[in-house]
């Protein structure tokens, strides 16, 4: 039977942006992408406003499949949120990807500040405010092949989700519970990224016993897109450690 890997997707993303990881992964493993609910395909549905609600509810979408073990990868908000997951089970976690992401919710150094999203927001609405930000994610911006596909699945986030989250992440740190992660970890990170300042994967690195780091040059925040010839064999080997 195949081992399970589960991605979780950030702030304005969608199952949609793993698309390469599924189709290169697939053949090893079961592959799951779930979409956060007020994001991407479950936009219709009401998000919660913490990021222990999200761990919850990826918790529950997993348990629904019988699936009582598995490889976890979170990116950005995603990364938060497995965090979250990792301390409510840690039983259920074999290998933890944190990717492009930290241990504290408020991001400093951030391209612009949560209270500055917040307004734009309620300024200018969330399907404008999450292509603009879908931008940041690219080391050339809107040029970049994948931003394209990336906005339009930003833009399908609802106003609701899109506040709810940033008082998720405001909310949240996990900084006290990063000495209690026993699972294998792989730190990953882009060096141009503009959401998460090397200081905070650096944190992740440093205070989560034998995490592993690999740090992805020329690309921003979306290295999964940006570079997936090198995401790829880099995930592809740290999980296959101790399983050949």
């Amino acid at each position: 039977m195949k081992e399970t890997l589960v991605f979780v997707h950030g702030y304005f993303g969608g199952s949609r942006q793993w698309d390469n990881q599924t189709r290169a992964f697939n053949d090893r493993f079961q592959v799951i992408t779930t979409d956060l609910p007020g994001f991407g395909l479950n936009n219709s549905q009401e998000s919660p406003e913490s990021i222990s609600g999200y761990a919850r509810y990826v918790h529950d979408e997993i348990n629904k499949l019988g699936i009582e073990r598995f490889h976890l990868v979170g990116h950005s908000m995603g990364g938060m949120i497995v965090q979250e997951m990792t301390a409510q089970k840690p039983h259920c976690i074999d290998h933890l990807v944190l990717y492009g992401t930290g241990p504290i919710g408020f991001m400093p150094g951030r391209f612009e500040t949560i209270d500055e999203s917040r307004a734009r927001i309620t300024k200018e609405g969330a399907a404008s405010t999450g292509r603009r930000i879908a931008a940041t994610w690219f080391l050339e911006g809107e040029s970049s092949t994948g931003y394209s596909d990336c906005a339009e699945i930003a833009a399908e986030a609802s106003e609701q989700a899109a506040l709810a989250a940033l008082t998720a992440m405001e909310n949240w740190s996990g900084t006290q519970k990063l000495c209690e992660i026993q699972s294998p970890t792989l730190v990953l990170w882009g060096d141009g990224d503009r959401a998460y300042q090397w200081e905070q994967p650096q944190q992740l690195w440093q205070e989560i016993s034998g995490a592993q780091l690999a740090v992805i040059p020329g690309c921003s925040h979306s290295v999964h897109i940006e570079k997936p010839h090198l995401f790829n064999p880099i995930l592809l080997d740290f999980l296959l450690v101790g399983n050949p």
